[in-house]
């Protein structure tokens, strides 16, 4: 069969009714299956342990959305085990074969689309819109990854000497452990996943335990997919009692992650030791986190950056690595974008993300919430609040969406991640200052820039220090094969997913000569 060329995944619109209908429907048919038991996966097997993962509700944390079993330390043990025993066969098929298990995939995940972006209302807090975009790019990972594979897997075109045979051409690791976040639950774990997958590797998955329910359903997709036993092994469980373990083991061959700056460098420094019985230097590919910034001038469309700033800020409760955080705004527009930005945000509906009404649901957990919280606190004594700044809805983990205006540079409030619906904004004296103050960060992930002045928009280009800069429109929404995701500095090693280099970070070339 022929593939089509690559192209995203079409977003549902729910105001057409058959569509509202349809998601209706699934989040009915999902509410039925919640509080079910999940395994552990290892090798094809499915393994119950007496401690559980109880996945709740952050609307409604009284309601379980499942029960995952936890693996210990010699169940991580027999899942690296399993993954080098099926990696022996797995690594032999050749990587046209190997993609269409990712194309098997997309399509039981796109026959699945309502279904799957329920899991992520009941169990992320999304809302339609944002489960639903979060379904369809773990679609565009599978169909893009498969694609790149079949790129990658004809090898590479040198320059021969005369008298030899001269080939390169790329080799999977082995087995890596794959540790996904919760706030894109199967995008990003899709993603990574796969990726590691189809490049011909076996990988241990330890879903984020927020959302271990929607990771157990990528795993039950990959296997009616076809995959053989033991390429993928789900085991998830407490980080502090089995991710140490995963890491710093002597088979673990890489580590992919996505989640805090913290953890990513403690990953990073334990993997960088050598254990007995190691022979490779292991490889890290990690994304940790942004302090994002949407920068406007005086030239810019008011109306546009401040539509752009809110959606950025507060779409999934900004609880994205790449929301907008910091508005840093030319004093001379500074308050009328801040007053366009707090009238549209005082338009959002907090609420149930199961009501498609909703823009803005709750945040993940208790915890975030009281760190969330925390910042809003000191915001109030040390910033202006403009919007927002007190709890939601008492049946859930809900906090407005809130503006500080008047932050100082430099300040906490300024400069640390929040992951939250928590937005700043920045007074600059002008195009030039703002630049500096958008670039005085540790992070370097995502930015934007409003502004009409092409010598501007030139500077930034070149200046502005992120792996992703947006130009007049805002910076989330990364497309897979169109924006190439990754940051600079402390946002991790700019691994640069839906690229065409991505697959490379789970590969090693081999050259071969032959003389003839």
């Amino acid at each position: 069969m022929s593939i089509e060329a690559y192209r995203s995944e079409p977003l549902t619109n729910f105001d057409v009714p058959h569509h509202k209908k349809a998601m209706e429907e699934a989040l009915k048919k999902v509410k039925e299956m919640l509080g079910q038991s999940y395994p552990l996966i290892i090798g094809g097997e499915r393994i119950d342990t007496p401690d559980k993962i109880i996945s709740t509700n952050p609307a409604n944390p009284k309601e379980i959305i499942g029960k995952v079993s936890k693996a210990d330390k010699a169940l991580i043990d027999k899942a690296i085990a399993a993954g080098w025993t099926a990696f022996a066969e797995w690594k032999k098929i050749s990587g046209s074969q190997r993609a269409r298990y990712l194309y098997k995939a997309a399509a039981i995940m796109r026959r699945q689309k309502y279904e799957l972006s329920a899991w992520e209302v009941y169990e992320a807090g999304k809302t339609w819109v944002e489960a639903d975009a979060d379904v369809a790019e773990a679609i565009d990972f599978l169909e893009y990854y498969a694609r790149q594979m079949e790129r990658i897997g004809q090898g590479l075109e040198l320059t021969p000497l005369p008298g030899e045979e001269d080939t390169a051409f790329y080799v999977p690791l082995g087995v890596g452990a794959i540790i996904p976040p919760w706030n894109f639950p199967l995008a990003i774990l899709a993603g990574m996943s796969s990726g590691a997958i189809v490049a011909g590797n076996a990988i241990v998955l330890k879903p984020a335990s927020p959302t271990p329910v929607i990771g157990a359903k990528f795993a039950e997709i990959m296997e009616e997919a076809g995959l053989a036993p033991g390429v993928l092994n789900f085991v998830p469980g407490d980080g502090g009692v089995i991710g140490d373990h995963l890491v710093t083991h002597p088979l673990t061959r890489f580590v992919s992650f996505t989640g805090s700056r913290e953890v990513g460098l403690r990953i990073n420094q334990l993997a960088a030791g050598v254990a007995p019985g190691q022979k490779w230097v292991k490889r890290v590919v990690a994304e940790m986190g942004g302090k994002d910034a949407i920068l406007v001038d005086e030239t810019a469309d008011l109306e546009a950056a401040a539509e752009g700033i809110v959606a950025s800020a507060f779409g999934f409760q900004g609880q994205k690595c790449s929301a907008c955080s910091r508005a840093v705004i030319v004093d001379s527009v500074y308050d009328r974008v801040l007053k366009l930005a707090v009238e549209r945000t005082k338009k959002l509906t907090v609420g149930d993300p199961a009501v498609p009404s909703t823009n803005v649901g709750p945040v993940i957990d208790e915890k975030a919430f009281q760190k969330i919280m925390g910042y809003v606190e000191w915001g109030k004594q040390n910033a202006k609040l403009v919007a927002g700044g007190d709890k939601g809805p008492a049946h859930g983990h809900f906090i407005q969406p809130t503006i500080f205006s008047e932050v100082e540079p430099g300040s906490k409030l300024e400069q640390e991640e929040i992951f939250g619906p928590v937005l700043s904004f920045v007074r600059a004296q002008n195009f030039e200052q703002g630049l500096e103050i958008v670039n005085d960060t540790e992070y370097g992930l995502t930015g934007a820039l409003y502004s009409r002045r092409r010598d501007r928009i030139e500077r930034a280009i070149n200046e502005f220090e992120v792996g992703n800069l947006y130009i007049n429109r805002k910076c989330t929404g990364a497309v897979v094969g169109s924006h190439p995701f990754g940051g600079f500095n402390m946002s991790g090693t700019d691994s640069k997913t839906g690229s065409p280099d991505y697959l490379l970070l789970f590969m090693q070339m081999k050259a071969v000569a032959e003389r003839y």
